[in-house]
């Protein structure tokens, strides 16, 4: 009987590490969560969401960077409308841009340094009450 009960224990572990990644942003009406793909490569980061056709409600993509700078991003090749939250180290969203125009190759940045950014499907944020000066939480991301 030990043995199962070791075996069950063991079992939630290897769960809870290997769930999905996600950022808990605390809004002025209460936590919001997304499930997050990561981004921690430089390929990665410039793949992005490239070429998808949809991108489900409550899911992202975060771009993790080495440094805090003022980023910049495009939408060529991205077919869907994103919305982009730029998060400082501290965890505070300094910008959004929301309702990218998909294909579109005009630069979008926020003019604030950012070490992080959320791609969420268009008009996320404005649905979920996410605001400039929100906090992000990130959960089950390895940062470097």
């Amino acid at each position: 009987m030990q043995i199962r009960a070791l075996a069950a224990v063991l079992l939630i572990i290897a769960a809870c590490r290997s769930s999905t990644p996600t950022a808990r942003i605390a809004t002025a009406a209460g936590p919001v969560t997304v499930d997050l793909e990561v981004a921690a490569t430089p390929s990665a980061r410039q793949q992005g969401l490239m070429y998808r056709s949809a991108l489900a409600d409550g899911h992202g993509m975060l771009f993790v960077f080495d440094d805090d700078a003022v980023r910049g991003f495009w939408m060529k090749n991205t077919l869907i409308p994103l919305d982009m939250l730029f998060i400082a180290r501290d965890g505070r969203i300094v910008g959004i841009h929301p309702n990218a125009t998909p294909l579109s190759t005009a630069a979008i940045s926020v003019g604030a340094p950012s070490r992080y950014v959320i791609e969420v499907p268009g008009g996320w944020a404005a649905r979920r009450g996410v605001a400039v000066g929100d906090r992000v939480e990130l959960r089950g991301v390895e940062l470097p």
